[in-house]
């Protein structure tokens, strides 16, 4: 393998190994296919060490290493990117995809996202129907879909003007928590405070916080720590919003 071929290779699975962190997958499994790939298309090895915000890749063929550094910007959690990244290293193993195939591949994928009109209801129904399983009255769980409603456009407008997300989980707690205590104050349900703590179950970071375990049980200590610190943060500007709602509210 000549070394020019050797570098392209390398930058095609350092570029894999970037956009799995990117969106969401373990250290793990970022490890496994990034030398899977790697060996598939022809390395002798391949090496990662991998941080919180940054990843390191050496290649390895006939004595020869090839060392390079990505940083990982953070995108928000799409299994969809996830799988297709896993499906080019299938096929690859397979003999079905060369350099070229994989290069193209990686240039074209693009996350995924299902639209507001989609998104925005059924989060809704999902925070109601917790609120029903808890013993929520009708009136509680309308309350609670038309909190969580709000909440969530409030969030996913946030997030398209590229709010810090920290920023964006306090105002959305905060938005959707005076939106649910309509029931507390025009005492229009039974239930009232299962309306407000349902209403903000869409902003449990759970995906990160699973993530975080994992990724500290398989060893990858330091990026489940940063993991776990970045879920806590998110738990913790909620509990702002919500805590500031319920102030003002007088509940």
């Amino acid at each position: 393998m000549y070394a020019d071929t050797q570098n392209d290779i390398t930058r095609q699975v350092v570029r894999a190994a970037q956009l799995l962190l990117a969106y969401g997958a373990e250290s793990d499994l970022v490890e496994e296919l990034s030398q899977r790939l790697g060996q598939a298309l022809g390395l002798a090895s391949v090496e990662l060490s991998i941080s919180s915000n940054s990843l390191v890749l050496t290649s390895l063929v006939h004595g020869r290493c090839v060392t390079t550094t990505r940083r990982i910007r953070q995108h928000g959690i799409n299994m969809a990117v996830v799988c297709e990244l896993q499906r080019i290293c299938l096929l690859t193993e397979k003999g079905l995809y060369g350099p070229n195939d994989v290069r193209k591949r990686l240039a074209h994928i693009h996350p995924r996202t299902y639209p507001k009109w989609v998104l925005i209801p059924f989060v809704a129904l999902s925070c109601g129907s917790f609120c029903h399983l808890s013993g929520g009255d009708a009136a509680a769980c309308f309350i609670t879909f038309f909190a969580s409603a709000v909440g969530m456009y409030v969030r996913l407008a946030m997030a398209a003007k590229h709010f810090n997300v920290l920023v964006n989980f306090a105002v959305t707690a905060f938005v959707t928590s005076v939106l649910a205590q309509i029931g507390f104050i025009y005492q229009l349900t039974t239930t009232p405070r299962l309306a407000v703590a349902a209403s903000v179950l869409m902003l449990v970071p759970g995906f990160p916080m699973i993530n975080a375990i994992s990724d500290m049980v398989k060893g990858h200590m330091n990026v489940g720590i940063a993991r776990w610190g970045q879920a806590t943060l998110m738990t913790v500007a909620s509990v702002i919003g919500i805590t500031i709602a319920m102030q003002l509210g007088g509940c």
